[in-house]
């Protein structure tokens, strides 16, 4: 059958209307700094529902005060944060549309943390970071409970899937990489185990048929820092762990050393159908793909199963709609209350 951007898709059990999703993109807008998404969440994420997205994933959310990028950001550390995060899914739905949030810790990139926690003392590069912690085994290990209580609190607020940050610097990624690991213990002579334990606490509290997202950085830019055969190599223990679809991004590690990000459109998606390849596995592509036309050759030439978009996504909520129109794809999501528009 052909596939294109607006051909349904079955993700384990659940039915997606269109490949479109929208990629998590902090907001940077929790005025109380108490974690909870509040109106401006609200309206972020119901716009989009609104304007056609298939499945929208809620920006990266922390499972520790500590854990968050700044004071700014979203968490769901307590059950306290259930009921706000409960009133956005359930908009969401009404509208169509179906929700995850990216559960996530930023370890050394915990900017307002006191003294932020790594799997290794080393700061992130440039003087806005502060020198971290480095976790005792111990506490690596109620980190990963504390992302199993994040997934559980999510299940509840009743999220349709769930995605861990494996990417972007952050702290899964920051144990699976050789340039941030130095440990000598369990968690530094396997790169994998981390992320491996994580998935597998979270998978425990996630209904059977619910499927388990993984971002991943397929490359690193940094001088020194791992390429895609690595990617793939942690990606097969993820999946053997437990993950059912891979959103496939790149860096964040620290400042590009000799290799650098293409930074144009598509230049992610190679590293995308190799994972797809390997693994034969579902992937997500990401990374400049607003372009209507390209998105929707990402899909016909099957080098993903759907497409991500980012910043053109915060600058149209209705990025979905109005490619649908582009593309002449029939039916078109426009909204009852606005046809006559177009």
């Amino acid at each position: 059958m052909k596939k294109d951007l607006f051909t349904p898709y079955d993700l384990k059990g659940l039915h997606i209307k269109n490949r479109i999703v929208m990629a998590p993109m902090c907001q940077y807008s929790v005025t109380e700094k108490d974690g909870k998404p509040n109106e401006w969440h609200y309206v972020h994420y119901l716009s989009r529902a609104i304007g056609g997205t298939g499945l929208i994933i809620m920006e990266m959310t922390d499972i520790h005060p500590d854990g968050r990028i700044t004071d700014g950001d979203l968490g769901i550390w307590s059950d306290e944060h259930i009921p706000a995060f409960a009133r956005i899914i359930d908009g969401v739905h009404a509208h169509g549309a179906k929700i995850g949030i990216q559960i996530a810790h930023a370890g050394r990139k915990a900017e307002d943390a006191e003294v932020p926690v790594a799997p290794s003392a080393i700061p992130f590069p440039g003087g806005s970071y502060k020198m971290p912690r480095a976790l005792t085994t111990s506490e690596v290990q109620e980190v990963v409970q504390q992302f199993a209580q994040a997934a559980r609190r999510a299940v509840k607020a009743g999220v349709d899937t769930l995605e861990l940050h494996g990417a972007h610097g952050y702290l899964i990624h920051q144990f699976q990489s050789p340039l941030t690991n130095q440990r000598d213990d369990e968690y530094g002579q396997d790169l994998a185990r981390f992320g491996v334990e994580v998935i597998q606490a979270v998978k425990k509290e996630m209904p059977a048929d619910m499927p388990l997202i993984f971002r991943i950085s397929a490359v690193e830019y940094a001088d020194g820092g791992y390429d895609i055969d690595h990617a793939i190599k942690l990606s097969k223990a993820y999946q053997a762990a437990g993950v059912d679809a891979f959103h496939v991004s790149s860096g964040g590690e620290g400042p590009a050393g000799q290799r650098k990000p293409g930074n144009h459109p598509g230049y992610q998606v190679p590293f995308a159908r190799q994972i797809r390849e390997a693994l034969q596995v579902p992937v997500i592509a990401v990374g400049m793909l607003e372009d209507p036309a390209l998105a929707q050759s990402v899909i016909g030439n099957e080098e993903a199963d759907m497409v991500a978009i980012a910043r053109g996504l915060l600058r149209d909520p209705y990025w979905a709609t109005h490619a649908a129109v582009t593309l002449k794809s029939e039916p078109t999501s426009i909204p009852k209350q606005y046809i006559r528009a177009y």
